[in-house]
């Protein structure tokens, strides 16, 4: 696969700053496009990934799996794979809840019920709405990528998906995320199924 120059020396730049070398390499794989999305090293010692989660990511990539996105941003963020995103389906409710996110996922549940890969970059209300779906057993994730940022209900949200330990997820701890973070975790598990592939 191409590296664009930018991003090699991006990636050189990363390498000099700080060492991933210890992290198994599927989680060492998504941290480091973590970390380039955002230049933001903290997100070294935050993110919570498991090697299962990544393989489980993987597995329904090579598969074709749909990925399901909480708003447009993390569509806009990930190349190369087909996504869907609701939110411009969803009418706003009488005093915001549910939020509009919750309520485009729920609709997306409907459409793919099993094997989808959720990828959550914004909205806690979001998250939430999809661990409440796997928990009734509305909907059967693939994977779940649990990256909302915010003050309120972020880093909540994200604890309760590490919770849900049947449920292969991808999250960090605290109020950090974000729709490029979330669409970089995304390309990372994407990168990962071609190179095997190729292999």
């Amino acid at each position: 696969m191409t590296v664009h120059p930018i991003e090699a020396q991006s990636l050189r730049i990363l390498a000099d700053r700080i060492d991933l070398s210890h992290l198994p390499p599927g989680s060492r794989a998504v941290t480091e496009r973590v970390i380039h999305a955002s230049a933001d090293l903290e997100f070294a010692s935050t993110m919570v990934i498991s090697e299962a989660a990544v393989e489980a990511g993987v597995a329904a990539i090579k598969a074709g799996a749909p990925a399901v996105v909480d708003v447009e941003m993390v569509r806009a963020g990930i190349s190369g794979y087909p996504t869907t995103c609701l939110l411009a389906e969803v009418e706003a409710q009488p005093g915001g809840f549910p939020t509009r996110s919750a309520l485009a996922v729920r609709a997306a549940g409907v459409r793919h019920p099993d094997g989808a890969i959720w990828i959550i970059g914004c909205a806690p209300t979001a998250l939430r709405e999809v661990l409440d779906l796997a928990a009734s057993g509305d909907i059967r994730p693939a994977l779940v990528i649990g990256l909302p940022v915010g003050f309120v209900g972020a880093a909540e949200a994200k604890t309760a998906a590490r919770q849900q330990t049947a449920l292969p997820t991808i999250t960090n701890v605290g109020e950090k995320g974000g729709s490029a973070v979330a669409a970089a975790t995304f390309n990372a598990l994407v990168r990962l199924a071609r190179t095997e592939t190729a292999r």
